[in-house]
Parts: C-alpha cells; structure tokens; sequence
C-alpha cells in the first residue's frame, strides 16, 4: 500500500513537472526561431551624390525586407548635395516610414538635402547646436548662347541644356517643392511661414525646435529610445544597417567638391547644376 502511494505521488510530481516545464521548453524553441527586434542605424555623412544615394537606398531596402528591423534611425551629418539624388532617397525613405516608424537624429549638421531627408521621418531630434534648415535650392546659370566654329550643335540650347529664364523657373520649382516636402512632413509642427523657412537660413537645433522643424532636443540614444517605443518593442538590439548589408569600407572620394590647385577641397561643388546643398562663407583672405 505504501508502494502504491509512493507511485501515485511520483506521478503527480511527474505530471505537474512536465505541465509546468512543456511549455518553458516550447517557449525557448520557440525564441531561438524568432529573431530579437531590431532598431536599424543608417548614418549619412557626407554629401549626397549617386554613390551615397546608392548606399543608402541599400540599407533602407535591407530595412524595409527583414521583419527583425522594427525601426529605423537615420543619423545626419550632411550639407546636403544634388537634387536627384536626395529625391531618390527622400521617395525611399516613404515607403520604409509607411512599414515601420522612421526617426531622424541630426548631429552636427541637417542642411538643405539632409534637411529635406529630415522632413520623411515620423519624428527629429537635434542637439541644441546643431546647424539645421539651409532649405532651398542653389544652381548654376548656363552660359550664354553663342557660336563654336569647332562645334555643331542642332538646336541653340544643346550645348547648354536650357535658356537662363528656363533654369531660374526650374529652380524656383524645385524651391517649392523642398517646401512642400517640408510641409508635408511637418504639418502643423511648423510654427513658421515660408518667408521663414524658405529664407535659406541655417539655425542651431534650439531655434529648430522653436520654428517646429525638429520634434525634440537630444542624442542619438533619445532617438533610438523613441523608434523602439514606437515599434512598441522593449528587448531590441541596435544594428548598423551599412554592417549588415556588408557596407563596411568607407566610400572612397568622390569629386563631389571642387579643389585647388594645390589640392585643397572646396565647399563648392565641382560641376555645374543644381543642388540642395548648404556652402559655407570662405574666410576673408588674409584673416
């Protein structure tokens, strides 16, 4: 009888055992196939050209394939650069903010181009001296008509693309739209009008903020901090997604500034056309 007791106990020991441990045992299978959230870094540091724009737009389509990648955050330190390009990773970074939250940390610099990239993120934090804004649009007018004895051309505007009231509409165009992408973004943010925001100035993050062109002042960690909680994720790692996608090595330069003939780099772009792009003052010489 005893024996028998013993038994019967052992086998609720058992059964409870193995009620309570099942699911424990299924629930770490389980995690080991579920990959841990992730809160993907793309950084943009440098202007944007065709091959920054290429590495960019690789690491928002890696985002946007892999379900892990809950959030994204688009770290800025950048003048700006060409139109074209800073379009092509502005429609990009659309279709990655409709999938999953999208926020922007400015470090030192988000000027025009970088701004407009700025303006397709859910949310924006800058530091309190970050330069940001420089919103607008600089071009180059082409040159002139005029006869090559040496060239033949079949039209008066194929050596130069366009007559100098065409390219001066097609800036002001671009103008608009920058502001449109801005407005669209930051909707009723802005606190100012586009006498303000179109002015071409740069502000510090502080004033930024107070113009309605970023959400919040704080680092990189804030805006990381913010994508998860809008991802609705707690236990997250945070990737460089230039890593993941085996973009390792720095580009190398590109030409994008003009130089000297000595070799030292102007904030002036080498070739002719239009940019969104912020060139800082030269220093007086002899100062």
């Amino acid at each position: 009888m005893k024996d028998f007791k013993f038994d019967l106990t052992w086998e609720r020991a058992r059964s409870l055992l193995l009620w309570f441990a099942l699911p424990l045992v299924l629930g770490i299978l389980l995690a080991a196939f579920i990959p841990q959230p992730k809160v993907g870094l793309i950084y943009l540091n440098q202007p944007i050209n065709a091959a920054s724009a290429r590495t960019i737009i690789t690491q928002v389509d890696y985002a946007r394939s892999h379900a892990e990648i809950r959030a994204v955050v688009l770290v800025l330190d950048s003048p700006g650069g060409t139109v074209a390009d800073t379009e092509s990773i502005y429609f990009e970074l659309l279709k990655l903010r409709r999938d999953r939250p999208l926020v922007a940390s400015i470090n030192s610099m988000a000027a025009s181009g970088a701004y407009y990239l700025t303006s397709a993120a859910d949310y924006a934090y800058a530091r309190p001296t970050s330069d940001v804004g420089n919103i607008g649009v600089i071009g180059y007018q082409p040159s002139s008509t005029g006869i090559f004895e040496d060239i033949i051309s079949t039209g008066p505007y194929k050596l130069f693309g366009s007559p100098r009231d065409a390219a001066m509409r097609q800036i002001e165009m671009i103008k608009q739209g920058f502001y449109a992408a801005v407005k669209a973004g930051r909707a009723d943010r802005l606190t100012a009008g586009p006498d303000v925001i179109l002015s071409g100035q740069i502000w510090p993050g502080s004033e930024a903020l107070k113009l309605g062109l970023i959400d919040a002042l704080g680092a990189q960690s804030d805006a990381v901090e913010k994508a998860a909680a809008m991802a609705h994720i707690t236990n997250y790692q945070t990737v460089d997604l230039a890593v993941s996608t085996g973009l390792q090595a720095p580009l190398q330069p590109s030409g994008f500034f003009a130089q000297t003939a000595n070799g030292i780099t102007l904030p002036y772009p080498s070739q002719p056309g239009i940019y969104m792009l912020y060139i800082p003052p030269m220093p007086a010489e002899g100062k």
